[in-house]
């Protein structure tokens, strides 16, 4: 991110737990299909990986980024870590199949970047009296928007992964459809989104 830009945070710190089998190969590529069907463009910041008696212990951090206009951008940093994985083989529909085990927790925080400076000129004034209209007086239609354009991207993002943790769960009545769990994630960022408006 550049210095210069001013740095809303929407979403913070919205958390998925997980513990049991599951494919790491199927996780990042359900992350990354979410992304892409949303128009995000996919950039990993950091990966760290540990290994010890109880299991590997993997970190990624992703910051994928949607640009809306010359001057703003959406990003969604995305924080995976998977804690005390193992392999394990099970057998499905009579098939050994090799998953890893663990456990898995996965944090979101939403950005809306914007670079004023960029759009208005480098005339400082008038950077200063647009940032008192957006904040105080008027929010001009198109960035109005990000904040629930960014809410319901995140929503289905994390709805994708959810779906994909709940699908290796073989119990019968433990499964949440897909569309179920999108609509309370994007009812919950909504109200959160709406809460941080009444408080400016």
């Amino acid at each position: 991110m550049e210095p210069h830009l001013e740095k809303n945070l929407i979403i913070n710190n919205r958390e998925l737990k997980y513990k049991g089998i599951f494919r790491v190969d199927e996780l990042f590529s359900t992350i990354n299909n979410a992304l892409i069907d949303k128009g995000y463009q996919l950039q990993e910041k950091k990966s760290e990986e540990t290994v010890s008696e109880a299991g590997r212990k993997t970190l990624v951090e992703l910051r994928p980024f949607k640009i809306k206009a010359e001057y703003a951008q959406l990003m969604i940093k995305i924080k995976v870590l998977l804690d005390n994985i193992t392999e394990i083989k099970e057998e499905i529909h009579g098939e050994k199949k090799l998953f890893q085990q663990g456990d898995v927790l996965i944090a979101f925080d939403g950005w809306v970047l914007t670079d004023y400076q960029q759009r208005w000129g480098m005339k400082p004034w008038v950077y200063f009296m647009k940032g008192v209209i957006h904040k105080f007086l008027y929010k001009f239609p198109l960035e109005a928007g990000f904040p629930r354009e960014l809410g319901g991207d995140t929503a289905h993002v994390y709805a994708k992964i959810k779906s994909l943790l709940n699908s290796y769960k073989m119990e019968a009545g433990k499964f949440t459809p897909e569309e179920e769990i999108r609509k309370q994630v994007e009812e919950e960022i909504r109200k959160e989104i709406e809460e941080g408006e009444k408080g400016v």
